[in-house]
């Protein structure tokens, strides 16, 4: 009785393993795997942004034995990544809205839906309609949440009044934009900046820095100022190089050591509080609230004390969560930051390791990269980039392997990586979306 069994999985496994090698031989030849006729392992991946995406378009082409679906309400996403430069009018924001269509000509079931919850026990996405769709895996790739709780009088009811804009699709992001033309020419643009970890730590600076552009062209009086829950940030020397280079007198910084930490908000008046005491009023408002993981992630109790997912590095799987496995901002990765970059790595490590594994394979040990590029005006770019080693199921940052822009560079060095920066948002999104 037992043997038809074990030649069912050694038949899955064989077939596995013609899928891999033919997907090398793809990447080499351009000549299409053939696959055959076997039992196919079914992957189900919740969510379509840089983490979902990336991890079903690099399982298609490393597994074309594998049958993936990827399910997610949106049709047409809105990047994080870039969307400065929409706010401060650079971009219309077609030019950062993504598609799944390449996901589903390379192969990839794409269900756009509503996703009610998930069921880790079944490894399956319940959706809205009542549909339940399951796999031998699940991955969850819910991106962030927002902790309305921590702010007085922030919360959902109120974002399209104050909006947060991170992203918050094409609505949020145009509604930040259209405040900004509206506001006097001496007005005040007042950003709030939440404690680490939160999605794309230096964003809020980036932001600062090309609303100052936008107002220095447009706004000649107006001024930004940032009122951040920490002490330091991302990039932060590079940021106030170019902030005086470029923006004099016209962005103000602080910090928690400043009591500048926003505990409360007057939609109405557009007006924080902050744990200082002081009260500072604004002609546009901008609160970037504390954050943590997705719902659909917190919903199926999978998040730790902080709000954040606990995952193993060499496959992202959950401890104590057989077959489920959790990808991008919602994870508790550190030191990696929550990033679209990081997502795509955390993906594609995880498409990789679900390959191996479901050909009865253990994953090879590797190395992971971030690179971010920020924009402090659209002729002036900076960067940082990070290298990290698998250390077992840990993550750990390898020393002197990464590096920052240079602090004291000409005018055509930042030329030049702003220019990178725009290849290095095509390539990621291409990377991601195909």
């Amino acid at each position: 009785m037992t043997k038809p069994v074990i030649r069912r999985v050694d038949e899955r496994r064989r077939a596995l393993l013609r899928g891999l090698t033919g997907a090398t031989a793809l990447a080499a030849t351009g000549v299409a795997p053939i696959v055959r006729s076997a039992p196919r392992p079914q992957v189900v991946i919740a969510g379509g942004g840089f983490a979902g995406a990336s991890c079903a378009l690099a399982l298609r082409r490393l597994a074309p034995s594998i049958d993936i679906t990827l399910i997610d309400r949106q049709q047409r996403f809105v990047t994080g990544p870039f969307c400065n430069t929409v706010v401060c009018g650079l971009n219309p924001v077609e030019r950062i809205t993504q598609t799944h269509a390449a996901l589903t000509a390379a192969g990839v079931q794409v269900v756009h839906a509503e996703i009610d919850g998930v069921d880790t026990t079944r490894r399956e996405a319940r959706l809205a309609d009542g549909r339940r769709i399951g796999g031998d895996r699940l991955v969850i790739a819910p991106g962030i949440g927002f902790d309305w709780q921590v702010i007085e009088g922030y919360g959902p009811e109120a974002v399209d009044r104050v909006p947060h804009a991170w992203p918050g699709g094409a609505y949020q992001i145009g509604l930040l934009h259209d405040q900004l033309r509206r506001m006097p020419d001496d007005g005040q643009v007042v950003i709030t900046v939440p404690d680490n970890p939160y999605r794309c730590p230096p964003g809020p600076y980036e932001r600062a820095s090309l609303i100052a552009w936008f107002a220095s062209r447009h706004k000649p009086n107006a001024r930004v100022l940032l009122l951040d829950a920490k002490d330091h940030f991302s990039k932060e020397p590079l940021f106030r190089i170019g902030w005086d280079a470029r923006y004099p007198d016209r962005v103000e910084w602080r910090g928690r050591r400043d009591g500048a930490r926003v505990v409360a908000v007057d939609v109405d008046a557009r007006r924080v509080t902050t744990a200082g005491g002081d009260e500072v009023a604004a002609d546009v408002l901008n609160i970037i609230p504390p954050q943590r993981a997705g719902r659909l992630a917190a919903d199926a109790g999978l998040t730790d004390t902080a709000g954040w997912v606990p995952v193993a590095a060499h496959d992202f799987s959950v401890p104590g969560h057989d077959g489920i496995h959790v990808i991008g901002d919602a994870t508790h990765a550190e030191p990696m930051p929550k990033s679209a970059y990081a997502a795509n790595m955390q993906a594609k490590i995880c498409a990789f390791a679900l390959a191996a594994e479901l050909a009865g394979e253990t994953p090879a040990d590797t190395q992971m990269i971030n690179a971010c590029y920020s924009l402090v005006a659209p002729d002036y770019g900076i960067s940082v980039t990070e290298v990290y080693a698998l250390n077992g199921d840990s993550i750990a940052a390898i020393q002197q392997a990464g590096g920052i822009s240079a602090l004291a560079a000409d005018a055509a060095t930042r030329q030049a990586e702003s220019e990178y920066a725009r290849s290095w948002y095509q390539n990621m999104v291409h990377d991601s979306f195909g």
